[in-house]
């Protein structure tokens, strides 16, 4: 196996090589580090380079390799990266906030400790939009995250830089978080597998809930084997969680190698009274609607009706900007505009939305009591360019953000999981991705659904040129 091929290896296959001792942990995080060193300046992916952090633990772990590797954690020596918006003791965690460059937090997120247990060697943080909140990764005073397979076009946001990263073979496989679309988007923008677990599948520890619950980590791989397995790593409740669910019977990882049975799938093209998916999106979703009918599964359209969420979504998802408490200064453009629209919006104003977006979460979730899974593009509309709306008004970037975003905050507001596939490429070459949305508390489910298109029709072999080029070059 050569070095690009192996630097586009999943995470899995990397594991076992490891355990094979046909590579060493060491040599694992040298190739990784000298790819971010050639191509992370082309795009912005990660904003904290852990070089000698991650050569230490490797080398740690490469003089622990023993004969015994039966004991080993599941994923033993194996690079990954982490959004810039979880805590690693030691590393500095911006939030995609200038000021805030130099904060360096003592302690790891309990999401973080969880990767760490796993075996995985942290190769740094990768980039964020500001705080978190745009789907596109521009923050003031960073470098923009650039899309592996047109810099000209964003990777999506806020993981953004987790998306780029492993697209471009920067990284194994990536941690991201979503809190309205930002592991889905992200990973339709640069054809990867995301993961938006159910609602307590992940711990916020050592933090309590966020933003009523919408917002929680995530695996982001390239393939489901792998996205599912990291999964696995990061679920479980942590004592004093807001929300929990029960450990599933069995592991994430083999519902990717489990069929899926006979399902009842809905499908549709458009967000009513949103908007309706481009050609390319649209595309993508009849191409897989057409391979799951020749898988044997029963195919109708359907939506449930999402349109008045907006509202309480919107006041939910802005507050964060009061939460935080970084002051208005600091912050960019939107957020701004964004903070001080929050700021007219009182305790009561806050509780009537939760309360709201809790009564129409209802009706979306009833939808699935006829269906299985509900297939919808995971954007309206390819990836926009770097700095396409960077001119606009707030307000017309708000009307943009909700006409491009609108089928993933939903399943946000109900906490249904939700998983995105790559699913073909636009004019431009970009990926584009469809997501698949299963009843409450079923990723095991859409994995062993989405691992059976996955081996119908595979994509981990599409590689972006400029992640292949260079390195060859090099």
């Amino acid at each position: 196996m050569n070095q690009t091929d192996l630097a586009f290896a999943p995470a899995l296959e990397q594991a076992q090589l490891v355990r094979q001792r046909e590579i060493s942990p060491l040599e694992l995080v040298e190739l990784y580090l000298q790819r971010i060193e050639q191509l992370n300046g082309h795009l912005g992916s990660y904003v904290t380079v852990a070089a000698e952090q991650a050569i230490a633990d490797a080398t740690a772990k490469t003089e622990a390799l023993g004969s015994n590797t039966d004991d080993l954690p599941p994923f033993f020596g194996v690079p990954i990266s982490i959004k810039d918006l979880n805590a690693v003791a030691g590393l500095p965690c911006s939030y995609g906030v200038k000021i805030l460059k130099n904060r360096i937090p003592t302690e790891d997120d309990g999401v973080v400790t969880r990767i760490k247990q796993a075996g995985f060697i942290i190769l740094g943080k990768t980039a964020t939009s500001e705080i978190g909140t745009l789907p596109y990764t521009e923050p003031n005073g960073f470098p923009p995250a650039r899309n592996p397979w047109n810099p000209a076009y964003t990777p999506g946001g806020s993981s953004g830089g987790a998306a780029a990263a492993l697209a471009a073979g920067l990284c194994a496989i990536a941690h991201g978080s979503d809190g309205g679309g930002s592991i889905r988007g992200p990973a339709s923008c640069c054809g990867l597998v995301g993961i938006k677990p159910a609602r307590g599948r992940v711990s916020q520890a050592p933090y309590g809930d966020r933003l009523s619950g919408i917002a929680t980590s995530g695996p982001i791989g390239r393939t489901v084997a792998d996205a599912a397995a990291l999964l696995d790593v990061m679920s479980g409740y942590v004592t004093g969680d807001p929300y929990w669910l029960p450990k599933p019977a069995a592991s994430f990882l083999s519902a990717a190698q489990t069929s899926p049975g006979h399902l009842r799938i809905a499908f549709a093209t458009a967000i009513e009274p949103i908007g309706v998916a481009d050609s390319s999106c649209k595309q993508a979703v009849l191409d897989t609607v057409q391979l799951l009918q020749a898988l044997g599964h029963t195919v109708e359209p359907g939506c449930p009706d999402v349109g008045d969420l907006i509202e309480p979504f919107t006041i939910i998802w802005q507050s964060v900007l009061s939460e935080v408490g970084i002051p208005f200064v600091f912050l960019g453009k939107m957020n701004r505009w964004l903070l001080n629209r929050s700021r007219f919006h009182s305790s009561g104003k806050y509780l009537r939305a939760v309360s709201k977006m809790q009564i129409i979460a209802r009706r979306i979730v009833a939808f699935f009591d006829d269906v299985d899974v509900l297939v919808l593009p995971t954007y309206l509309h390819s990836p926009i360019r770097v700095g396409e709306w960077a001119n606009l008004r707030p307000a017309k970037t708000l009307e943009k953000i909700i006409g491009w975003v609108a089928p993933c905050p939903p399943f946000n507001a109900t906490g249904q999981p939700v998983i995105t596939i790559p699913a073909g490429f636009d004019p431009h070459g970009l990926p584009i991705g469809v997501q698949l949305i299963g009843k409450p508390a079923a990723e095991a489910t859409l994995i062993a659904l989405a691992a059976q298109i996955e081996a119908a029709k595979p994509w981990s072999q599409y590689r972006p040129t400029l992640a292949t080029e260079t390195s060859q070059q090099k």
